[in-house]
Formats: C-alpha cells, sequence, structure tokens
C-alpha cells in the first residue's frame, strides 16, 4: 500500500472517531430529558436546544446565508432539527427508553435508501447488512419486557429517523459554501429551527411553570453541548466522510443512552445486553470499512 494511501486512510479513522462524538453526545438526550426536563413540553425544549446555540454560531461564525442558501438552511434546520427535536422528545416521554433508542437506529437504514434515491449512489448491501445487524444489536441491548408500544411514540421515532436521515443525505449533497465553516453551517441551521419553532413552542407548548435549577442545566447541556459542539463536529464529518457509514456512527446514540441508564439506575447489564453491545459495536466497526472484494481490488 502507497504511503499516500495510509495517511488518507489515517485521516479517514481521524474523522470516523472525531465525528462519532457527535452521537454519543446525543445518546445523553434521553436521560436529560427524563430526569431534568419538565414534563409534557417536547416543542419548547427543542425551542431551546435550537435558537440559543444558533444565535451563539452565528456570533462566533460571524457568517450570514447568502442566496440560495437561506432557503437551504431553512429546509436543512427544518429536517435535522426543527422537526427532529421535537419527535426526539415525543418519543422519548412516551416510550420506554430502550424502545425510542431502537426506532431511532432505523436512521443508517433509512439513509442508505436515500443516498440511492438523492445521491444517486448504488445500494451497498455490505452496509445495509451491518445497520441492520446493528439496529438488531441496539434491539438486545435496549429492549426489554417492559417496552411497551405508544402508538403515537412509535411514529414520533420513525418520522424523526426519517426527518434527520433526509436532513443528513441533504447536508451531504448540497455541502456548505468554501468559505464558511462548519459552527457557521451549524449556526443557520439551528437558528433557523429555533424560528421555525418560536411560534410552535409558545402556542402549544407554552414556557413551563417549573423551570428550575436542574432543568436550566439540562437545557444548557443540550443546546450547547448536544447542539452547538455536536453539530459543528457532525457536520465536519460528513463534508469528509461518506454518508452511510457516517451514518452507521449513530448507533452509538442509543449505545450511549443504554449504557448512561445502567450506570445512574446501578442496574447490570445482563449476557444478552452484552452480546448486543458486542454486536452493534461490530456492525458499526464492520461498515466503516469496504466490501472485502474492494479491499481486496485496493491492495
Amino acid at each position: 500500500m502507497a504511503a499516500s494511501d495510509q495517511i488518507l486512510r489515517g485521516r479517514q479513522a481521524g474523522w470516523v472517531v472525531l465525528t462519532a462524538v457527535a452521537p454519543m453526545v446525543w445518546g445523553t438526550t434521553y436521560i436529560v430529558t427524563t430526569h431534568l426536563l419538565p414534563d409534557g413540553h417536547p416543542v419548547f425544549a427543542a425551542f431551546m436546544r435550537t435558537l440559543p446555540p444558533g444565535l451563539i454560531a452565528l456570533v462566533l461564525s460571524r457568517q450570514l446565508p447568502r442566496g440560495h442558501w437561506w432557503w437551504k438552511s431553512l429546509a436543512l434546520g427544518g429536517l435535522n432539527m426543527a422537526a427532529f427535536f421535537p419527535l426526539l422528545f415525543v418519543a422519548a416521554q412516551r416510550l420506554p427508553g430502550g424502545v425510542a433508542a431502537t426506532l431511532g437506529a432505523v436512521q443508517p437504514i433509512v439513509i442508505a435508501f436515500l443516498a440511492v434515491l438523492i445521491l444517486h449512489e448504488r445500494l451497498s448491501g455490505w452496509r445495509l447488512w451491518w445497520g441492520i445487524t446493528g439496529m438488531a444489536g441496539v434491539g438486545m441491548v435496549v429492549l426489554g419486557p417492559e417496552a411497551a408500544l405508544d402508538p403515537i411514540g412509535v411514529l414520533a421515532g420513525l418520522a424523526g429517523a426519517a426527518s434527520m436521515g433526509t436532513g443528513v443525505v441533504l447536508t451531504k449533497k448540497w455541502g456548505r459554501p468554501h468559505d464558511v465553516s462548519a459552527i457557521g453551517l451549524a449556526g443557520w441551521q439551528l437558528t433557523a429551527a429555533g424560528l421555525l419553532l418560536a411560534i410552535p413552542a409558545l402556542a402549544f407548548d407554552g414556557i413551563p411553570q417549573d423551570i428550575d435549577a436542574s432543568a436550566w442545566a439540562g437545557y444548557a447541556w443540550l443546546g450547547l453541548i448536544g447542539a452547538l459542539l455536536t453539530y459543528t463536529i457532525w457536520f465536519a464529518g460528513i463534508r469528509h466522510l461518506s454518508v452511510t457509514p457516517t451514518a452507521l456512527l449513530g448507533l452509538l446514540s442509543p449505545l450511549t443512552a443504554a449504557l448512561l441508564g445502567a450506570l445512574i439506575a446501578g442496574e447490570s447489564l445482563t449476557p444478552l445486553q452484552l452480546a448486543g453491545f458486542a454486536t452493534a459495536l461490530t456492525a458499526l466497526v464492520a461498515g466503516q470499512l469496504p466490501k472485502p472484494t474492494q479491499r481486496k481490488e485496493t491492495t
């Protein structure tokens, strides 16, 4: 293998590791939502997670959309955040965390098919298989006897996966202007999402009456770390990596959620759950690699 190829693969591996930070942080959403935030205000929670960090990103980047990027930012912000966040909070509040997490694990499979329709990529049976395997592994980790299937929660979970999946693929298709930073792109989308959510948040949810210090800490974590930082990393990663294997990194979100739940609740992981962790992590790593026949052709 040529030295240039080794350097390229090393850089790609570095981007994979960095990008993986985002879904790991997103995995804290379930525990923060259920333990810190007021119940029954999913749209307001989504609003707090978007507009404040979006405005901060605009100040830091000092960049505003130009031309067609005004409507593209609105579309991407709507798909990646304005629709996804409320649906995520609804699923987290109406379903056991395991069910909500398993529904979210559908996203890599959704993205695999959307990449064919939108990016005109060939359907990779190799990565589709690992997407299904990863979802099965997540199910082994997080599903249990208490996994009740509330219809509204299930629909919210599936719709959220489809919404962000579409947003991820369009983000890859449209890229970003060469003179715009990843934090600038994150700021455009977060601000657009916050503006889209402002009226629904006040009209349908209203401002919670019981926002205590813990709730403010939860909003700050979800906004500054779970949105501003992670979406900056995520959009930078999408720019450098292929979209379908990148989507498999999303499996880290439900795995992180399950691990935090076990640690905070003091629960022990069963052999089945440990096997599920191994299965999901194997799928995540294998999905980053090209098909074995392709690896042979490049060596």
